[in-house]
């Protein structure tokens, strides 16, 4: 089927519906990170500590979409999405009555193992619906409108900051769970048919998980997918710490140059839609990591040089950052292209390696004895490598299936 043919399989506003259940992660991340300084002289510790909610975050993630993605394959998508948009919204109120950063970071896996549906149920439906070029376009589409949500994320909560203290965007975060609860309700329709479900038992999960596994048409796309993104979640745990502590910028600056490297993912996703009928699926996730090993490169020597130049460090980011629009949906069109009614479980398998990945970053942070910037450039180069070999590995087995034929 051809990508023009594709993109009429669905609506915009299909896919607006999705980016918003999907929005919940970056919305969950990126809102709160102005407030971090303000956190950590409220709980008495550093930046870099509260930081480390970050990773509580993405742990709720990994585990949580492994639940929800089998379940899903067996009853359906709407209910889960029931289950995990409430949970998640009073996990947000749990957030802001927080007394202390421990309690705060089991809120926030709690807060994550609700909102992490969204993601697992918006992957799911589009491959219920479409092919693999239909796949990627919609992948792209959705990442375009959800671009919109860590742009406007970290300024909101700097907004909200100016008025209130740091618990009132968590309180924000429960009313924007309450209304995606009725989204769900009024909007959102069944894709997987009753006919198309798996009856699957507690045993049977794992051995389905095992299979996912053991498909090479699923795992390499999922390693490029899970190692590029991953230098994303880098930059999320380490650019407060990096630009609010190490190049003093307010919190109202740092959600502009926050807001800007994220329209660099909308930026690269709409280009990736537009070279869909002139670029394979796997050429254009090799320019991606391309772009990401080049940004990760820049940062890691900006962090060995002494004061290094702001605007350099920007440029870095920026690439890391934008070369998710390549990388993302290209990655998840691959990786979910073979999986048929088993793409739940699928989808709940890569979000859930993507934010491993996220967490390992976030522990790693931990453990370098380096300054910040170093740090983040470092483990950025790490991660886009891995991937950009992953990238190789899949474009090596795709030709190889072409000479098979």
């Amino acid at each position: 089927m051809s990508g023009q043919n594709a993109g009429k399989q669905y609506s915009t506003g299909w896919i607006v519906l999705l980016a918003l259940f999907t929005s919940l992660g970056p919305l969950s991340i990126d809102m709160y990170l102005p407030a971090l300084p303000q956190m950590a002289h409220d709980f008495g510790t550093t930046t870099q500590q509260i930081a480390n909610t970050l990773p509580a975050y993405f742990l709720g993630l990994a585990i949580g979409q492994l639940i929800y993605g089998p379940i899903s394959d067996r009853i359906g998508r709407k209910k889960p999405l029931y289950f995990g948009m409430a949970l998640y919204a009073i996990a947000s109120l749990f957030c802001a009555l927080a007394g202390d950063e421990w309690s705060l970071i089991a809120a926030r896996i709690l807060q994550a193992l609700g909102g992490c549906v969204g993601v697992v149920m918006a992957r799911a439906a589009i491959r219920d619906k479409l092919d693999v070029q239909g796949s990627a376009q919609a992948f792209a589409s959705m990442m375009i409108v959800m671009g919109i949500a860590p742009i406007l994320a970290p300024t909101l909560g700097a907004w909200i900051l100016q008025f209130f203290e740091w618990r009132a965007i968590f309180v924000a975060l429960a009313l924007i769970g309450c209304g995606l609860f009725l989204c769900v309700h009024f909007f959102f329709k069944e894709t997987l048919a009753v006919e198309r479900r798996l009856n699957l038992s507690f045993s049977q999960v794992f051995i389905l998980y095992g299979a996912i596994f053991k498909d090479k048409s699923f795992r390499f796309p999922m390693l490029a997918g899970c190692l590029t993104g991953a230098a994303l979640f880098c930059y999320i745990s380490s650019a407060p710490a990096v630009l609010m502590d190490g190049y003093h910028l307010d919190q109202q600056l740092f959600a502009y140059i926050f807001g800007f490297n994220a329209f660099g993912i909308i930026i690269l996703s709409s280009l990736n839609k537009r070279l869909a009928g002139k670029l394979k699926v796997v050429q254009r996730l090799k320019m991606g990591g391309f772009i990401q090993v080049v940004g990760a490169l820049i940062i890691t020597i900006s962090g060995l040089m002494h004061d290094a130049p702001l605007a350099l460090v920007m440029c870095g980011m920026f690439m890391v950052v934008s070369g998710i629009g390549f990388t993302g949906p290209n990655a998840m069109a691959l990786a979910m292209s073979e999986q048929g009614a088993r793409a739940g479980t699928a989808s709940a398998i890569m979000g859930s390696m993507q934010f491993s990945c996220g967490l390992i970053g976030g522990v790693l942070l931990n453990l370098l004895v380096w300054n910040d910037l170093i740090n983040m450039g470092v483990l950025m180069l790490l991660f886009t490598l891995s991937g950009l070999a992953a990238i190789y590995m899949v474009a090596k087995r795709l030709e190889m299936q072409k000479k098979a034929i």
